[in-house]
């Protein structure tokens, strides 16, 4: 019999600890304690499953964005592999409590490999889990990462056919017209659900706020001009809660083909380094193969693959 309930306090930050695992131990305890820390999740948000015994057999924590009270996704799922319906009365009791702060869906990501903080070891049982509660995967995504100088000088330099003016100088709505014309036959599957709910002009606008919410200064964020006058890149590097993101880059449709993408991976790199960044992370849709090549011609290293999964609660 399992029994989901929310934590004890003296079962957090640890929840579900392996006496033979003690790396995962010690990451996922520090990663949960800097989401409490961040407020990216509650007290009350992390449940665990205990068997009959009173044994801790599982775990389930709802994150969102530091300053929000509603959750976007859940975090720290684990369950035995022999126990399936201890997974899904997991992801079932998560979506309920969700249900009831407010949310209406809930997203959850699958890396692999497995790694730290959450070492989500055998992604296939995983997925099947996942789909057997009604989540759906919405994005086959790349994860790239890039260890840093920590000075601009020992990046590669700046594309000079580009000339960058900044959202401090140029306000938003230069931003958000680039945004719509990239996602009008954007390769990424999430960004054209979103157009295809919403429309290109309210995707972007819904996109460049979802992005504000990452923390960021006005000067960091770019547009890219060619020697013609007209937009050629956006670039909207920032720091997420765990590390500094590449955030969202693009290239216009009319100056595709002229190696401007890896030219504006470089440039957030530049920009976020500057700010003292020494690890960098950033994603793409596996479908967006020109994207994933800027990143390697930029130094970034695909460590991971990624699944974004999604269901309505």
């Amino acid at each position: 019999m399992t029994f989901v309930r929310p934590a004890r306090p003296d079962e957090l930050p640890a929840l579900v600890e392996h006496p033979d695992d003690p790396e995962r131990n010690a990451a996922t305890r520090a990663y949960l304690a800097q989401l409490l820390d961040n407020r990216c999740t509650r007290p009350e948000w992390c449940l665990v499953a205990e068997d009959g015994g009173g044994r801790l057999t599982g775990s389930v924590v709802l994150w969102t964005m530091p300053g929000h009270e509603v959750p976007l996704a859940l975090v720290l799922f684990e369950a035995p592999e022999d126990s399936p319906e201890t997974g899904a009365a997991l992801l079932d009791a998560a979506a309920a409590t969700a249900r009831e702060l407010g949310a209406t869906e809930l997203e959850h990501v699958v890396d692999s490999p497995a790694q730290a903080p959450q070492f989500q070891r055998n992604p296939e049982r995983r997925g099947e889990l996942l789909r057997g509660s009604g989540y759906e995967v919405i994005r086959d995504g790349r994860r790239f990462s890039l260890r840093t100088p920590g000075t601009p000088d020992g990046l590669p330099a700046d594309d000079p056919r580009l000339t960058f003016r900044s959202l401090a100088e140029l306000g938003p709505e230069p931003f958000v017209a680039v945004l719509a014309e990239l996602l009008a036959d954007t390769a990424d599957a999430r960004l054209a659900d979103d157009v295809r709910q919403h429309g290109a002009r309210r995707a972007a606008e819904l996109l460049f706020e979802e992005t504000a919410e990452l923390k960021h200064e006005p000067e960091w964020w770019e547009l890219g001009f060619d020697a013609d006058g007209t937009v050629a890149v956006i670039s909207l590097p920032a720091e997420n809660p765990s590390v500094p993101v590449i955030g969202f880059v693009g290239v216009a449709p009319a100056h595709r083909g002229k190696g401007y993408a890896t030219s504006v991976v470089v440039r957030g790199t530049r920009v976020l380094v500057a700010a003292g960044a020494t690890e960098i992370r950033g994603d793409c849709d596996a479908a967006n193969v020109a994207m994933a090549r800027a990143f390697e011609r930029a130094g970034y290293e695909n460590f991971a693959d990624r699944l974004e999964f999604a269901r309505a609660v």
